[in-house]
């Protein structure tokens, strides 16, 4: 049901909060808190609301959206592109998001392989000839692990004001319970899936009877599908047109990790060298006491650092000194540190992404520090 329809008509004898299409979306969410696939298509995708959501899912490596209105996803698809903070501060995983123009009555070899498809208000929108094709090219072509597939229950309509045949002008037909169980029944029998019914959109009190308002099947596959059979139904040419595509920064990629590690070693290597500084050099204490707006921006990353520093510190055989106006930071005191260490994995790894870009003693196992102007400013 079209948002806006929801927003006019549920003013009257019915009225769901959080609204309708809030609830299905949160179905489909939970379904992935649950499974946690990595591979997630939305057919019937529209304005991209449902992707937008789900590209926030941590478990999410692809998300695609197909839809056949191109001009309603380019609209909108702005929304899923990345923001300045994910170059900022890169995720771990990797997430590629791409916006397919398409029928669902079409095969095409880029949607095989998900874990998840969700059509959620989409079938009811199909001619007669595209909902025929629709169980083969979902369940047997595409043959994902799950299926999630919602419609309106016309026998909720009479509770709903201002409905006289369907809830929206475009529905070719809405289905009561007895007729979406067995067409959903035939396809899981058909394609060997299991199917489970349940909905979102509560009906009063006293007439539960009439069922949920949007009435949901949840297909989950019963047998690994097996390569032969994809081989075998696989088209020879791509049938979709790519509208968008957005690949998001991650720390899988190289370049972003070079520059997170980078960064993370100078920023820990700093920290460590001021607390050694403090304590080995009463001077430098003393000229961070008497200028307390330097000692605003100097002195409590330090502070914030010190008890987890000691610890490290006490942890390992090697420790930061200083020998002259050089102050020497062992690498594996760097490494020791958890974010430094999440990022590497190991000291060797650490070391070659930081060769060229941090300065290092001639064996490599220390960052060092020229501290001669920091004495002669003191």
């Amino acid at each position: 049901m079209d948002k806006n329809f929801e927003e006019e008509q549920f003013t009257g004898i019915i009225k769901f909060t959080p609204p309708l299409y809030k609830q299905r979306y949160q179905f489909v969410k939970d379904l992935v808190r649950k499974y946690k696939p990595k591979k997630v298509a939305d057919l019937g995708c529209a304005d991209c609301t449902l992707l937008w959501m789900l590209k926030f899912c941590s478990c999410i490596e692809v998300l695609a959206g197909l839809d056949t209105c191109a001009n309603v996803m380019k609209e909108k698809m702005h929304r899923l592109s990345p923001l300045p903070v994910d170059y900022l501060q890169p995720s771990e995983r990797s997430l590629t998001v791409t916006l397919l123009h398409g029928s669902v009555a079409h095969k095409d070899p880029c949607m095989l392989g998900f874990d998840l498809v969700t059509c959620i208000e989409l079938i009811e929108h199909l001619e007669e000839s595209e909902l025929k094709k629709f169980p083969e090219v979902v369940f047997g072509f595409m043959a994902p692990s799950i299926v999630v597939i919602s419609t309106p229950n016309s026998e909720f309509n009479p509770l709903l004001p201002g409905v006289a045949l369907f809830r929206d002008p475009d529905h070719k037909f809405e289905w009561s319970r007895v007729q979406f169980q067995s067409w959903a029944l035939e396809a899981a029998r058909r394609y060997g899936y299991s199917v489970e019914f349940t909905g979102v959109g509560h009906p009063p009190t006293g007439m539960e009877n009439v069922g949920f308002c949007t009435q949901i099947g949840v297909f989950v596959r019963k047998y690994p599908q097996t390569t032969e059979f994809t081989q075998s139904e696989k088209p020879t040419e791509a049938v979709y047109k790519t509208v968008f595509k957005a690949v998001y920064p991650s720390l899988k990629d190289e370049k972003y990790l070079w520059n997170a590690v980078v960064g993370e070693v100078i920023f820990t290597a700093q920290i460590i060298k001021r607390s050694l500084l403090d304590r080995l050099l009463p001077q430098h204490k003393e000229y961070n006491d008497d200028l307390p707006e330097r000692k605003s921006e100097f002195r409590p990353q330090v502070k914030c650092f010190s008890e987890d520093l000691e610890r490290l510190l006490a942890e390992k055989s090697t420790k930061p000194f200083v020998n002259g106006n050089m102050v020497y930071i062992p690498l594996a005191t760097v490494f020791s540190f958890p974010k430094v260490n999440q990022l590497c994995g190991t000291l060797e790894k650490l070391r070659q992404l930081i060769a060229g870009e941090v300065v290092l003693s001639s064996d490599g196992s220390a960052v060092v520090f020229n501290i001669e102007h920091e004495n002669e400013e003191n």
